[in-house]
C-alpha cells in the first residue's frame, strides 16, 4: 500500500502543510510510504472555475473528484499500480455515489481500478472518531477549499479566519498556523516518548481586520494598535487630552496612545521606527503582558496605540476589529 497525497484544493496552504504533517504521521505509524504530490493550486482554482457558488456534493466537488483522481491514476501506473482508493470514502460530507461513479468512469477510461468501500457503514463513523481521540489526529472541520470554507462559514456566521494571514507572519491564537505549531510539537514529543494531551479551551478571540491613523484631513502616519484594541463604531474624530505616566490619552472611546520610545524601554525591545515594530511585532503573549501593566485586567478591550511621536493636532482613528467566542487547542504534557 502506498499513500498519495494530491491536495490542490485544501487552502490556505498552512492548513494543506498540517494536513499533510497529520498523514505523514499516520503513515509512519502504520508503515507506510507516502508520497506528497504536487501543491498546483493555479490548476486547480482553473479548473473549477465559474463554479465557486456550487453546494457541498454539487459540480464543484465533482470536477475537484475528477482532477485528483486523474492525477492519482497517472501516479499510481508510474507506480505499476492499477488499483487505487480514497479516504474521501470515510467523510460524512461527502457522496458516496458520486465517488464510484467517477471511479468507475476511471477504470473505464484509464484501467486503473478504483476500489469503493464504505467505511462509514457498521460503525465505521464511530470507529473514525474513537481512533481520532485515541491517536490525537488533527480533526478539520471544512473539506479544504475555500469556496466551500465560504459558504460554510456564512451559513455558521461565523468569521472565516482560516484565510487571515497577517503581514507581519505573527501567530494568531486558534489560527491554522498555531494548530501547525501544536502538532509540530506533538511529533517532537513522541519521538523523545514523552507523554501529552491535546486539549480544547474555549476563549475570546481576536481578529484585527483594518487600522489606520489620520492627522489632519488625510495625513496618514505609521502606527501599531495593540490585539483586543476595539472600536465600537470602527472610526472615531478628536485629540489627545493630557499625559500620565507617558500614557496618553485620547478625549473619547477610553483610548490611550504611548510612544515607541515609551513602548521599548517599558518592554525592554528595540524597534526603530513603527514600520518595523508592524512587520515584526512581539508575539501574541508579550502583547497582552504589555496591555495588561496599562490596563485594569483580562476584560479590558481598550484601544491602545503606539505611535512614532504624540501627534499635537486632531486625530482620525479607523479600526476595524472583531471579538469573538471561539476554541483553542492546547498541549500539555502529562
Amino acid at each position: 500500500m502506498i499513500g498519495f497525497f494530491y491536495d490542490p484544493n485544501i487552502h490556505p496552504y498552512s492548513e494543506y502543510q498540517l494536513r499533510l504533517l497529520d498523514v505523514q504521521r499516520s503513515c509512519q505509524k502504520l508503515g507506510i510510504e507516502v508520497i506528497e504530490g504536487e501543491y498546483d493550486c493555479e490548476n486547480w482554482f482553473n479548473a473549477v472555475n465559474g463554479l465557486e457558488n456550487e453546494p457541498e456534493k454539487g459540480k464543484r466537488c465533482e470536477v475537484c473528484f475528477d482532477k485528483r483522481f486523474f492525477v492519482s491514476a497517472k501516479k499510481a501506473l508510474s507506480l505499476g499500480e492499477r488499483k487505487i482508493t480514497t479516504t474521501l470514502l470515510v467523510s460524512p460530507l461527502k457522496s458516496q455515489e458520486q465517488l464510484k461513479l467517477i471511479g468507475d468512469e476511471f477504470y473505464a477510461k484509464h484501467g486503473v481500478k478504483f476500489i469503493a468501500v464504505d467505511y462509514r457503514a457498521g460503525g465505521g463513523s464511530q470507529d473514525q472518531s474513537r481512533v481520532t481521540k485515541e491517536q490525537q489526529l488533527y480533526r478539520q472541520d471544512y473539506c479544504g477549499c475555500i469556496h466551500g470554507l465560504t459558504m460554510q462559514r456564512e451559513q455558521q456566521n461565523r468569521l472565516m479566519d482560516e484565510m487571515f494571514s497577517p503581514i507581519s507572519n505573527q501567530i494568531l491564537p486558534a489560527s491554522i498556523e498555531e494548530r501547525l505549531e501544536i502538532y509540530k510539537h506533538r511529533n517532537t514529543l513522541e519521538d523523545k516518548n514523552i507523554n501529552y494531551k491535546i486539549i480544547k479551551q474555549k476563549f475570546l478571540n481576536y481578529r484585527q481586520l483594518s487600522f489606520k491613523i489620520i492627522l489632519g484631513k488625510k495625513d496618514i502616519i505609521p502606527a501599531y494598535a495593540l490585539s483586543y484594541s476595539t472600536l465600537p463604531r470602527k472610526k472615531t474624530k478628536g485629540k489627545i487630552e493630557y499625559n500620565i505616566d507617558n500614557i496618553h490619552y485620547f478625549n473619547r472611546e477610553e483610548i490611550r496612545f504611548i510612544t515607541l520610545k515609551e513602548f521599548n524601554k517599558r518592554c525592554e525591545f528595540n524597534y526603530e521606527n513603527i514600520n518595523s515594530l508592524i512587520f515584526n511585532p512581539p508575539s501574541f503573549e508579550e502583547e497582552l503582558q504589555f496591555r495588561n501593566s496599562l490596563s485594569c485586567g483580562n476584560y479590558d478591550l481598550t484601544p491602545i496605540i503606539v505611535i512614532q511621536e504624540i501627534p499635537q493636532t486632531k486625530i482620525t482613528i479607523e479600526l476595524n476589529a472583531k471579538t469573538y467566542e471561539d476554541v483553542m487547542e492546547k498541549l500539555i504534557k502529562i
